[in-house]
């Protein structure tokens, strides 16, 4: 883990999502520009539209592979959604003052 400063791209997807960037939050955003609803997204995720508002909504957590698999459906970056999750469960234990930053081998 390294400590990053955050990205103009992140500061403008916080001001937009209303609050610290998440996977959850970041996977509305992508569902909301797409125009879908939560059925089609979660089909195309292979979820139910009741899992994917947990999601969204921050009430349950992905872990890093399923993170993985769903940057490959939705053709972004796996790097980008593993870091989001880990930073999630990080957030969720109380220990926000870690940033999670992710390099691939």
């Amino acid at each position: 883990m390294t400590t990053r400063k955050k990205s103009q791209a992140g500061k403008v997807l916080e001001k937009y999502t209303g609050g610290p960037l998440t996977l959850g939050r970041f996977l509305a955003s992508i569902r909301k520009g797409e125009e879908m609803g939560l059925e089609e997204f979660g089909k195309l995720l292979g979820i139910s539209k009741s899992h994917l508002s947990d999601i969204e909504n921050g009430r349950k957590l992905v872990s890093a592979a399923l993170a993985a698999q769903y940057a490959k459906k939705l053709g972004y970056s796996e790097k980008q959604f593993i870091r989001l999750t880990l930073q999630d469960s990080l957030n969720r234990q109380g220990l926000e003052r870690y940033r999670v930053g992710i390099e691939a081998s």
